[in-house]
């Protein structure tokens, strides 16, 4: 019966292929909600993503720490240095890291959709949002910048198919090039993570940093000896990762190392603090963050 019946069903028309096709293409360039609010999308867009979502997107407009950029919520802050509690108490090997706004909301779902669902048309106004923080840092002045992004471990590149930092890397400085031509110049390749680490997940400071020791290398450190260099990530959570990277580049013989990430994870928010597990879990995408009273 199966067989008759499919020998019985009409032959599409050279009409009914061209409608298939307009379906199919209409089910991928106009998804049927956008996928951080579900609110319905009607105009043509390779990004399932609204226009509403994208333009509430907010950078940062609170104190931070000069050095990391963790909110700094104190009634005193001056015009100078301000410093967290831990950069107080040991400064990383960067010299600043600069983020364009809080791990939440829009940028979160943005980069989830990059990361997680490999939509790598996220990765535009991401990287927008990235060269809009980057033209506002202006730690490195006129200095001609070696643009480097934190690579990933060859499996985990190969299982996602791309290195979201390098996506975003390129994305930024094509916007930076087109409002303000600055000398940066994008260095791929030569900073290796060479062997995988486990998730952070739950790890001690101590631990964490651990995990990290040794999982990058430089595979041509003259290529960085005496040259200012700028780390590119999508994230900031607890800068163990970015501060192994620096002290990896430092090693190699770079003068100074900045930090530029679209979001930051924000351990004192509101008078409350996010925990370092669950800025972990928040980072890879398993579960909203805990937060804690602070006491």
């Amino acid at each position: 019966m199966g067989r008759s019946d499919q020998h019985s069903r009409p032959v599409p028309t050279g009409w009914g292929y061209f409608q298939i096709f307009a379906e199919s293409l209409s089910s991928v360039l106009f998804p049927s909600a956008c996928r951080l609010c579900e609110s319905p999308l009607l105009r043509l867009s390779r990004l399932p993503v609204c226009d509403t979502c994208i333009d509430s997107t907010q950078s940062f407009d609170s104190p931070r720490c000069t050095i990391c950029g963790e909110v700094v919520n104190s009634p005193h802050v001056s015009e100078g240095e301000i410093l967290c509690g831990m950069c107080k108490r040991a400064k990383p090997r960067f010299a600043r890291a600069f983020a364009y706004g809080s791990y939440d909301g829009t940028l979160r779902g943005l980069i989830h959709l990059l990361k997680y669902q490999q939509i790598k048309t996220a990765a535009k106004p991401l990287g927008r949002f990235l060269a809009s923080g980057m033209a506002g840092f202006s730690g490195y002045g006129d200095l001609t910048l070696l643009v480097i992004p934190v690579p990933l471990f060859g499996a985990k590149q190969r299982q996602r198919g791309f290195n979201q930092a390098e996506l975003l890397s390129h994305e930024a400085l094509q916007h930076l090039n087109s409002w303000r031509p600055i000398g940066f110049e994008l260095h791929t390749g030569n900073l290796k993570r060479v062997r995988s680490t486990v998730s952070q997940t739950g790890l001690t400071s101590h631990q964490r940093r651990m995990n990290v020791r040794g999982a990058f290398a430089l595979s041509k450190p003259h290529l960085v000896q005496r040259r200012n260099v700028l780390l590119i990530d999508d994230v900031y959570t607890t800068g163990t990762t970015l501060n192994e990277c620096a002290r990896v580049l430092r090693s190699g013989g770079a003068e100074r190392v900045w930090v530029a990430t679209v979001a930051r994870v924000l351990r004192h928010h509101e008078g409350r603090v996010l925990s370092p597990p669950s800025m972990h879990a928040v980072d890879q995408g398993r579960k909203e963050p805990a937060l804690q009273s602070l006491r």
